[in-house]
């Protein structure tokens, strides 16, 4: 299987590709919107097996609303850098912080989908000094994944995940483009979203040298984490974070993280606070910004204009 260049993924639209440093590492980012610091920025966060192209359709919409825009290649993933460690959620939410900094803003709206999700989860207790409020999308908070154990993910998704866990053979099943396909076709879920174009990008992204293993490894360290100290750690930072603007979304048909479990427990939710929105998407998948792009596009501007970050029109 031929490897690709990075580069070829920085693909044409009306926005511009950027790359910044942040945490030790150099981090590409797709921007559109105004150019002026003291706009409000929304930074958008792909989950796995995607890249920044998830938010495709979000992009030039947020922009135009009046936002500045950053949607970002997490660690390991697209054209960002591929070190060899620091896929836990707790270096992947400094990387986002970070690069907020070197975006020139102090905070920010971060938007998270999926694996992106749990990031944005992870930045309310490691970092809420750089928030505005969270959005989520497909991704419970992880103190109720935790507490939902087996119930958290759906039984047919176990062996995959399972599979996941094996040294090497992953690797070479996410780069020959079998196990992203699997990911994409088993966990989405509204009817006829997949397209071939659509897969094809993300088969090409995973072919990009170490993309497979980075971000294998962030399912690897979630799997692994609740029976590891840094779990117990990150865990217990959540504990602690304080009350924020929160959206989460949740796809019916999600074939990863089953509907049932999704909303915040009453117990996380008092942690949360009272700021707290959840929206179910029965129609929709895991791959909610992909999958039903329009109507994510509008629940996420009629919560970004509740927050009030932008000027009276």
């Amino acid at each position: 299987m031929t490897t690709v260049d990075s580069s070829t993924l920085l693909l044409d639209g009306p926005w511009q590709h950027r790359f910044v440093p942040a945490n030790g590492a150099r981090f590409h980012v797709a921007v559109a919107g105004p150019d002026d610091r003291d706009t409000p920025l929304v930074v958008l966060l792909h989950g796995v097996p995607q890249l920044w192209w998830a938010w495709r359709h979000q992009i030039p919409e947020l922009a135009a609303a009046g936002y500045r825009v950053a949607a970002m290649d997490v660690r390991g993933t697209g054209s960002s850098d591929k070190p060899p460690q620091g896929y836990d959620c707790p270096t992947l939410a400094a990387d986002v912080a970070g690069v907020i900094r070197s975006l020139g803003s102090e905070r920010a709206v971060v938007i998270g989908a999926g694996t992106g999700g749990d990031i944005a989860w992870t930045l309310t207790g490691t970092h809420p000094q750089v928030l505005h409020g969270v959005g989520v999308l497909a991704a419970p908070h992880p103190i109720d994944q935790h507490t939902a154990r087996a119930r958290a993910v759906r039984v047919r998704a176990l062996p995959r995940l399972a599979f996941a866990q094996l040294p090497s053979f992953p690797e070479r099943a996410m780069t020959d483009g079998t196990l992203v396909t699997r990911m994409l076709t088993e966990w989405g879920g509204a009817p006829g979203w997949l397209d071939a174009a659509t897969t094809e990008t993300y088969r090409r992204a995973a072919r990009v040298p170490f993309a497979a293993h980075s971000q294998l490894e962030q399912l690897r360290w979630l799997a692994r984490s609740p029976v590891r100290p840094d779990g117990r750690r990150h865990l217990a930072t959540l504990r602690t974070a304080p009350p924020l603007p929160v959206l989460q979304v949740h796809g019916g048909r999600d074939g990863l993280r089953p509907a049932r479990t999704a909303p915040l427990s009453a117990q996380t939710r008092a942690m949360v606070g009272a700021d707290y929105r959840f929206e179910l998407v029965p129609q929709a998948g895991h791959f909610l910004s992909d999958e039903v792009p329009e109507h994510v596009t509008r629940l996420l501007l009629d919560w970004l204009a509740g927050l009030e970050l932008l000027p009276p029109a």
